[in-house]
């Protein structure tokens, strides 16, 4: 059934969320996200829609909105909303053409829109190189696509990460490590393998990481806790002229020490457990900075999460920024996530005053 939307009068704001259609054919995202905003929103005087680009037509968009009185998904038909809020989930949809006129679109018809799009490790390296504070906290990062390079890299490290510029959630990365015999050992989630020498891995590996853009990091040891590495989840959201802490969690390793994702067997602790004066004053500084850098270059980012950690030497690092944030494990998280993305919602469409 398709039905237009009855609450884009204009006096209430209406927000479009959109995804992206999985292979078939079935809505992507995240549902659990969706609805939640969606009734938040209603108690807030809003509404909210979930769209694909093949939904978006010259003057109107097909959607579906969520009926939490019946616990369902209705299709209907929407003139443009109030604001965008980008979850394509994933990068080759937002790769497509018609993503980069969609948004061309909002631009040119003053949609305000969040986020602008996935952010590539390489380029998320370089804008913070260049930054006079967030450069100070980054590991030694190269490109892993020239030989020499590599092997001298490894050499100097003994310990390093491989990692693909375009992956989420410790997906494609390894470990290579240089034994006292030089062997090059490799660790990855599920894979281990040994080669006599460099040569021999760049051999079994040059294609790989040529064709997706691998970089190469040095190895940080970390402080641990209990025995086991931990980092840091940092959530964060914008607020009128800066960002703010939405909520922190904690990640440990247990099995491997590879990653700290809970999907790769990592475990949840609270950031109650080792929180301090120093540890929240320097994430508040560092996510101020990294929004404003991140909006500068990229447009505008209303979210964001940051992976984070500490060496052993009591350094602060920055591993990771995600613009498309996944579900936290901590309920009270998600519950700020919620409020805080409406309060944005609300901000982002508020009439202009004179």
């Amino acid at each position: 059934m398709v039905v237009t939307n009855p609450w884009s009068n204009g006096s209430t704001p209406v927000i479009g969320i959109l995804t992206a259609r999985k292979k078939d054919g079935s809505i992507a995202g995240n549902g659990a996200l969706f609805i939640e905003l969606q009734k938040k929103l209603i108690s807030l005087n809003g509404i909210s829609f979930i769209f694909t680009l093949d939904g978006v037509h010259q003057d109107s968009i097909d959607g579906y909105i969520y009926i939490p009185e019946r616990n369902d998904w209705e299709r209907i038909t929407s003139p443009f909303p109030d604001l965008v809020y980008n979850r394509i989930p994933f990068r080759r949809s937002e790769e497509e053409l018609k993503s980069s006129i969609f948004f061309a679109c909002l631009k040119e018809m003053n949609i305000p829109f969040f986020n602008p799009g996935f952010i590539d490790k390489s380029e998320l390296y370089n804008l913070f190189k260049k930054h006079p504070f967030l450069h100070t906290f980054l590991p030694a990062t190269i490109p892993a696509k020239n030989k020499q390079k590599l092997s001298v890299f490894l050499s100097q490290y003994q310990s390093i990460y491989l990692k693909p510029s375009q992956s989420a959630r410790g997906n494609g990365i390894f470990k290579l490590e240089l034994d006292t015999a030089h062997r090059v050992l490799l660790k990855g989630l599920n894979e281990k393998d040994e080669f006599v020498t460099f040569d021999f891995f760049w051999e079994k590996w040059e294609r790989m990481l040529v064709e997706k853009n691998y970089l190469a990091q040095e190895e940080i040891k970390p402080v641990l806790y209990e025995g086991k590495r931990f980092d840091f989840r940092i959530l964060a959201h914008a607020e009128k002229n800066h960002y703010k802490v939405t909520g922190i969690g904690i990640r440990q390793s247990q099995k491997q020490d590879i990653t700290t994702h809970v999907p790769s067997g990592g475990r949840v602790l609270p950031y109650e457990q080792l929180q301090n004066k120093e540890y929240d004053f320097f994430i508040e500084t560092i996510v101020q900075h990294i929004g404003a850098s991140l909006t500068e270059a990229f447009g505008f980012f209303g979210e964001f999460s940051i992976d984070m950690g500490i060496s052993q030497s009591g350094q602060f690092y920055i591993y990771e920024v995600n613009s498309k944030p996944m579900s936290f494990d901590e309920t009270e998280i998600e519950e700020k996530r919620i409020e805080h993305l409406c309060q944005l919602f609300q901000q982002l469409t508020a009439p202009k005053k004179d």
